[in-house]
């Protein structure tokens, strides 16, 4: 039986890009698995804060809508955009941020508004400013809520936080609506003018209602007193949202040292409320917009005094309590907010990307060393076919047959190009084909000696 012509091995002559082609198939797959892993953290785990937020304020001629515009006037050096969103008031702010349809994502909330099952659901950004409750009345030596038994009272208007207040501290004092004490949805100016004309016998006074012009006109009205609150130090203790804050001799008028003598009174503090999906970066930047309004000295407050991390209703955030003890992180220190966003974020990566890395970096060398190697072993599947081609050959035919084989497996591995590491394994594999070349001289040598 004649031997066909011999078949050549799949043996590439072209080497060239080897080693390139090696290192792009083993470093390359995992590369882009980390790459993605990558992509994953910093889009999905820790997203790009969004460049609009919206507030719910209070009514356009507030205090608190006034804060609210400032803050957008901060926020937007920074490329933030802040939508004010007016409103009634401190209960409809609350309301808003507790409706997942209304697309609101902070408020400025007045302390006494909130139940504990609504507080727990909100995070807070801490406290920005004192809301105090002044109370005057017609008369003298009132220094108790009880003692407004049965009088008229104007008590603030329908879902403001100064009515929502003053209904608690009433209650507290065992005066409910519907009783012998008749209750008016007045506040402000219309409140003032209907104690001044004898309309109510006492009015409550809070926030934007509770100005200094305002309070030095009422007390201006012969007969018209303001309440020092002597009980103010237990008002805190039941009511944990308030605070004791004092109005000293002469801080009204100071020449005609009006009021004449300290003055007590209790006040609830106003928080920055946000929902707890806030980004951490629009936190840090709130915050600093709200030192910026509110830090300044005022009647009622020490410069610095606000905002502060003290949360009466609800909890401070964890990125809030981080910002007031540590303040702002290095990035935001030195770079423009997008871009310390950007650096803050990168560093998300460093723990899942190091994670990835390492065991990475023990698979790329196996990797590699494997596909170096397999190139060379495929030489000895081609080698081990000629020497068992040359057990079995019967004529000289088929013995040139197999030498064609083998100088084309020793030309095509003149070509193949390995790392220097890997040149032990190349020159042995040389040392093997001339083993079978040997081999196949001997068995030709044999045959014809037995002939």
């Amino acid at each position: 039986m004649k031997r066909q012509d011999a078949k050549r091995p799949y043996l590439p002559h072209e080497h060239t890009h080897s080693m390139l082609h090696d290192l792009t198939w083993t470093a390359g797959p995992v590369v882009l698995a980390l790459a993605i892993a990558g992509a994953l953290v910093f889009w999905l785990l820790d997203p790009a804060p969004p460049r609009t937020i919206t507030i719910s304020a209070g009514q356009t001629d507030s205090s608190f809508y006034y804060y609210a515009e400032e803050y957008a006037k901060i926020l937007a050096r920074n490329g933030v955009t802040l939508k004010v969103m007016p409103s009634d008031g401190s209960v409809q702010n609350l309301h808003r941020l507790l409706d997942p349809k209304e697309r609101i994502d902070l408020a400025l909330v007045q302390g006494g508004v909130a139940s504990k099952e609504h507080a727990s659901s909100l995070i807070s950004l801490g406290s920005v400013s004192y809301v105090p409750l002044v109370v005057f009345y017609r008369g003298k030596g009132l220094t108790q809520l009880s003692q407004l038994e049965g009088k008229r009272i104007a008590i603030g208007r329908e879902g403001s936080g100064t009515r929502m207040l003053s209904l608690k501290l009433l209650e507290a004092n065992g005066i409910r609506p519907g009783g012998s004490t008749e209750l008016f949805a007045t506040d402000g100016l219309d409140a003032a003018t209907q104690l001044v004309s004898n309309q109510v016998d006492a009015v409550f006074l809070s926030g934007d209602s509770a100005t200094r012009a305002l309070m030095l006109r009422i007390l201006k009205v012969p007969g018209v007193s303001v309440m020092d609150f002597q009980e103010a130090r237990a008002y805190t203790r039941v009511f944990p949202y308030l605070d004791e804050i004092d109005l000293p001799p002469g801080v009204l008028d100071l020449g005609r040292r009006v009021p004449s003598e300290t003055v007590h009174l209790v006040a609830p503090t106003v928080e920055l409320v946000a929902r707890p999906t806030l980004h951490p970066a629009l936190s840090d930047l709130l915050i600093e917009a709200a030192q910026e309004v509110h830090g300044k000295p005022g009647l009622l407050q020490r410069g610095g005094q606000f905002p502060n991390f003290v949360a009466h209703e609800f909890p401070i955030s964890e990125d809030a309590n981080r910002y007031y003890h540590s303040g702002k992180g290095f990035f935001y220190r030195v770079l423009p907010f997008w871009l310390a966003n950007i650096a803050d974020r990168a560093l998300v990566l460093l723990l899942p990307v190091a994670v990835l890395i390492f065991p990475a970096l023990r698979i790329v060398p196996g990797l590699y060393r494997w596909r170096v190697r397999s190139r060379i072993y495929r030489y000895y599947g081609a080698l081990l076919a000629v020497e068992r081609g040359a057990m079995r050959m019967s004529n000289d035919e088929e013995r040139k047959g197999l030498l064609v084989e083998l100088d084309y497996i020793e030309e095509s591995l003149n070509t193949l190009k390995v790392p220097l590491a890997y040149a032990d394994a190349l020159y042995v594999l040389r040392e093997h084909i001339g083993f079978v070349r040997s081999r196949l001289s001997a068995v030709t040598r044999k045959a014809a000696s037995e002939v």
